[in-house]
This record gives C-alpha cells, structure tokens and sequence, in this order.
C-alpha cells in the first residue's frame, strides 16, 4: 500500500500505544469498580480493578525474578478466571508474550504450539495439570511451570510429575506493587494463538500492542459498552484473545464477571451465574447459546434480561435462536464476524434506521442473520477468482479479503503460507460471502465448504439455518459429498429437540427446506444423530464429517 507524506504535525506520534495503557487507565479512573470470579468449587471470589492491577504490578515483578526475560513466550493453559484476566495484563506487560494454549488440542498438536513458539515457561490451572503432564515429555526447551491452585491450597500438596514449578499466589506475594511497567515499543508482540484450521499443522498469530489497543477502542465503540454494563466472559480467553471484550471492558470501566470452568452438558451454573450477576454483556458462539437457550426453554421462570446485548459468532446465528432469546429473556442477540487473523473484529451486525424502516419483521430478522457493517479502520472487498472486486449488490459471491491495523500480516515462521496474503497487504480468509449495497457483509460459506453440484453452488451455510428455523430441530450441519454423476450432492445432519426424535421425519425437514431451496438443491439424505463433530474451537469440523460420509452416495 502506497504511504502518501503530508505536513508534519506536532503530535506526540512516538508516544506508545501499548496494552498496559489500558489497565492503568482502568486502576486510576475506576479503581472501585468490582470483578466478580467463579471458583471451581462454585463459590465467587469479589475484588476490585484496583486490587487486581495490583496484583498484575506483583506478577510482573516475580516473573522477572523466576527468569521471565522481555520477549519470552510464556504459555497460558486456564480457564475463564480472575487469575486469567491478570495475566493477560501482567505477563505481556511486563514484556513478554502470552501464548494462548487451546485446551481443546490433542497433545501432539499442543506441543507443536509450544515447541513452535519457542516457550520456555508454561502457566496451568491445577485442574488442567493432565493436559500439562501429557505434553511436558514432547516439549523441548520448558524451564519452569507456574500453577494456578486451588483457593488455599500450597503447592506442596499438589500432585504433579512436573519439575521446577511455582506457585501463581505464591509468585504473587512475593511480587512488589511498585513495579515500573516498561513502555513497550507498539508493534511488539502481545500475545499469540494458534489457528486451529483443518489441515496442516496450526499457525502462529503474533498480536501486537498496537494492534490489541486499537481493536479495543474500535470494539468498545461498536458494541456501545459503557460503565454501567456487566460484562460476562462466555468465550474461551484461549480463543482470540477471548474476542477482545475484557480488554474492551476494561478500557470503558464495566463491571466484570468471569464463570470459571464450565461444560455444555452442565449450563446451570453458567445460566445461574448470567443472572444473578446481572449479566447485560456478553459474547459467544452459537455451539453455546443454543444448548443454554434449551436450558432456559426448560426452566419453569425465565429469566428477565431485557437490554442485555449477546454478541454471537464463529458461524451464523439461526434466526430462531435469536428470536428464542429475544422472546423469553429479552436479550439481544447481535451478530459479529472475524477470525483468529482478525484479533478477531471485523464485523458487527447493528440495524441502522434508515436501514430499519425499509424492512417488515420477517426481513429484520433475515437481516440481523448477516454478518454486518464493516467497523472503523478496515478495508474489505469481494473479489472472484482473479481478483477483481466483485459488485456490492447482495447476491454476487467471491472470497472476503480483509486488511487493517488489527489484521495479521503474515503467520510467524510458515514458509508456504505467504499465498493467504495479496500484494495489497489483504488476507485472503477462504470466506465466500457477498456485500449489499447498505455494505452488510453475508458470508455464504467457506471456499472449501461450498458445495458444488452439477456445476452450481449450494450455500451449506443458508441451508443449516434454514433447517434450524424447523420447530423440532436444535442443530444441523450440511457438507458436500463426492457423487458420481453431480460432483457433489448435500448430506445432512441433524439433532432434533428432546422428545422430538419419533415425530420429525427426513421428509419433514425435505419439505421445509423446498419452501427456499429448489428441489435440485435439497440434500440427498437427511440423517438424525445425536452428535455432530466439532472443531477445538467450537465450530462444526466438516472435514471429519465429510470423511466419515465419504462413501455415502458411492
């Protein structure tokens, strides 16, 4: 890209824009304002911004005295927790780099993380030690392991083969509150996470300082948090950065609120814990709004959340979730879109008014399905397979190129990759979608995703909605499978509702899907499992699911 040279200013361009920034603001300017933490036992754990920056000045100390250096990768296996949120401030603070470990990954895949990213220190919940016992003998160069106990307990009296390990409450005690934070050069590196793509071996994005304080603002104005929000942290903070929201949270001062450990098949405590603590922020993919949606469907008295906002990603929300949410609790579902290249922001899904009122209650629905407005300080265009940018009239399809200040520029040490970046500085994200001429982004599939039959297209994305949208249907996936005549031919899966499994028929959801699908476009089979295989991340793993159908139209 072209850099033209104006006049000079006189601004203080030299001054830093580095992730430290942010806590300080928040210790200084809302010191009182409260972080509430589940235990694993259940209990909460209350403190305040001010005790836990704190806290953070005290790990950066010991991390230091342990043998932290600036620049090191130090690894972060953890759940949801106020420790967490600490180390997010305290470790990258003090210079170092916070490599989010996915705890969903295979052992082999974990250690290549590590290895690849030349860690040298690892941070573990006790509760997670198995994970950290399983890839201690494939790591090379680890000198030490923090662990996280559980509340009162000494290190002495935890059970672990692992060698050189502190205490984290420990290595706090010891730290010193009057620790100086280095100004940090911006473009350094902040933390880094792994993609967890469906082939080849994950690839490392390196975060910068600059790049996190930057998509902090831009998120925080999008998603209009203010102080008196209540933000609840649902995503993974394993998983982009959490999505940016506690960074976000921080920097305008809302209460926090973090559940710990929690498990789809056990959403009580994660309901419980939304409504008592007067939850009126938060984010979350689909994989977990829908199960706690069939949890709230269960409850004898719903739950009144009317004005909380729920930011939905990682795949299209049904329309029928949205509503379900919207109907019995009063929350606002709002679609975002982005990915782990992207820190992740990209998109947020907001219903302008001149937008609104064009449009009938069914087209405000389909329309909050999109994936939204492209947000301040982001370039994205649809281009076609060579390259041209493609019209912004809501139905021609390419791929969704993305730059930005925020947007990864190259994956660390991955020769080979260099062909998922143009010369222009775009990422290609393998998304297919289209803009319309309002410039709502409508990802229609992924590249490797669309299924391609008698030489047409099939969004394999519209038609799992569309299932979804069924009464008796809690989720469905729909890939393409090798046929011999039409190239491809749409195989779906679906979980129907408790208590639906002997009223809903393969030719009851044909029969719904024939009302926007043509009939040459409807899937071959329909099957009805009780499971549907997932990503690390959450997301539906359609290449496993395609290889384990692969000989079904044979």
């Amino acid at each position: 890209m072209e850099i033209t040279k104006g006049f000079p200013a006189t601004s203080q361009d030299k001054y830093q824009l580095n992730v430290t920034s942010i806590i300080k603001h928040a210790a200084r300017n809302f010191g009182p304002q409260e972080i509430a933490s589940r235990r694993i036992d259940g209990s909460m754990f209350y403190y305040t911004y001010a005790e836990a920056y704190n806290r953070m000045k005290k790990l950066a100390t010991s991390l230091k005295e342990i043998g932290v250096q600036v620049g090191d990768r130090v690894g972060v296996l953890a759940w949801n927790s106020h420790e967490n949120y600490e180390i997010y401030f305290g470790l990258p603070g003090m210079g170092a780099v916070m490599l989010l470990l996915n705890l969903r990954l295979t052992p082999p895949d974990l250690a290549y993380v590590i290895d690849h990213s030349g860690a040298n220190f690892i941070i573990v919940d006790e509760t997670l030690l198995p994970i950290a016992h399983a890839v201690a003998p494939l790591c090379k160069n680890i000198k030490g392991y923090i662990i996280i106990t559980m509340p009162g307990k000494k290190l002495a009296d935890v059970e672990t083969t692992l060698e050189n390990t502190y205490s984290y409450e420990d290595v706090i005690a010891e730290g010193s509150q009057d620790f100086e934070w280095p100004h940090m050069d911006e473009t350094s590196a902040y933390a880094a996470c792994y993609t967890t793509g469906t082939t080849g071996k994950p690839k490392g994005v390196y975060y910068s300082h600059r790049d996190v304080y930057l998509h902090s603002c831009t998120i925080g104005m999008s998603t209009e948090i203010s102080p008196k929000d209540t933000y609840c942290q649902i995503v993974p903070m394993f998983h982009a950065l959490g999505w940016g929201l506690s960074q976000a949270a921080t920097m305008v001062g809302a209460r926090l609120v973090f559940p710990g450990m929690y498990t789809l098949d056990s959403l009580e405590g994660l309901s419980k814990l939304i409504v008592d603590q007067k939850t009126t922020l938060s984010a979350g993919a689909p994989a977990i709004f829908m199960p706690l949606l069939d949890y709230i469907r269960g409850l004898d008295e719903k739950p009144d959340l009317r004005g909380a906002r729920f930011l939905s990603g990682a795949t299209e929300p049904p329309a029928s979730m949205m509503k379900g949410f919207w109907d019995l609790t009063g929350v606002e579902i709002i679609h975002a879109y982005g990915a782990t290249e992207t820190t992740p922001l990209v998109t947020v899904n907001r219903i302008m008014p001149y937008v609104e009122k064009e449009l009938n209650e069914d087209q405000k629905w389909e329309l909050k399905k999109k994936q939204g407005l492209i947000v301040v300080g982001l370039d994205l265009k649809v281009v076609d397979a060579g390259g041209k940018e493609l019209p912004k009239d809501g139905k021609t399809p390419g791929e969704v190129l993305i730059r930005g200040p925020w947007i990864t520029a190259k994956y660390h040490d991955a020769p080979g990759s260099e062909a998922q970046f143009t010369m222009d500085g775009y990422w290609r994200s393998g998304d297919v979608g289209t803009l319309d001429e309002n410039g709502y982004l409508k990802i229609t599939d992924r590249l490797k995703d669309v299924i391609k039959s008698g030489g047409e297209w099939i969004s394999s994305v519209d038609m799992e909605n569309e299932i979804m949208s069924y009464s008796s249907v809690r989720e469905a996936a729909v890939v393409g499978i090798t046929h011999p005549k039409w190239e491809e031919r749409p195989l779906a899966l679906v979980i129907l509702r408790e208590g639906e499994e002997n009223r809903t028929t393969a030719d009851d959801i044909k029969n719904h899907l024939s009302k926007t699908f043509a009939k040459w476009q409807l899937p071959d089979e329909v099957l009805f499992v009780d499971e549907i295989p997932k990503t690390s991340v959450g997301k539906m793993d359609k290449k496993a699911i395609r290889k384990q159908y692969k000989r079904m139209y044979s």
